[in-house]
């Protein structure tokens, strides 16, 4: 509770997002290519198309949870996990969906998701590791020192 009696709610910063899905973009730039010249075209789209499954799915997991988190505190873990399942539901759906011998390298795309999920992993804890998070609200600042001033804003010269 504020001075003036009502509740103050920090907001939920999803700054982390922006970071995640940069890092993801320029690695992917890099390993996709170099997965094609390697293994072929099929692994480079396996590594376009694992690397936007992860970020997509941690852009949703986060606006999900922010999305909670803004109702009440107590509903954040099961929007987490929830959406975990339903993200690991749909991987598996996308997996099984693709043909062993298609166009796109599954085994490609699925270590791309793997380390795509441990890079996200990355940016999140130094995310945390770097902000300042209050576990409660932090304290008004202070009223401004000295005498107050004068309706022009300063002082006047007689």
């Amino acid at each position: 509770m504020t001075a003036a009696g009502t509740d103050r709610q920090a907001p939920w910063d999803l700054s982390f997002l922006r970071v995640g899905t940069a890092v993801t973009a320029g690695l992917t730039a890099v390993a996709a290519p170099v997965a094609g010249l390697l293994a072929g075209s099929g692994a480079a789209v396996g590594v376009l198309l694992g690397a936007a499954v992860v970020a997509s799915f941690f852009v949703l997991s986060g606006l999900v949870i922010a999305w909670a988190g803004r109702h009440g505190d107590a509903y954040t873990l099961p929007a987490a996990l929830g959406s975990f399942v339903v993200k690991i539901l749909l991987l598996a759906a996308v997996l099984q969906a693709l043909p062993a011998d298609g166009w796109v390298d599954r085994r490609a795309l699925a270590w791309t998701v793997v380390a795509g999920a441990l890079v996200w992993s990355v940016v999140q804890q130094r995310w945390v590791w770097t902000r300042r998070l209050y576990y409660v609200p932090p304290p008004d600042p202070p009223p401004p020192a000295g005498p107050p001033l004068p309706p022009g804003g300063g002082p006047t010269r007689g």
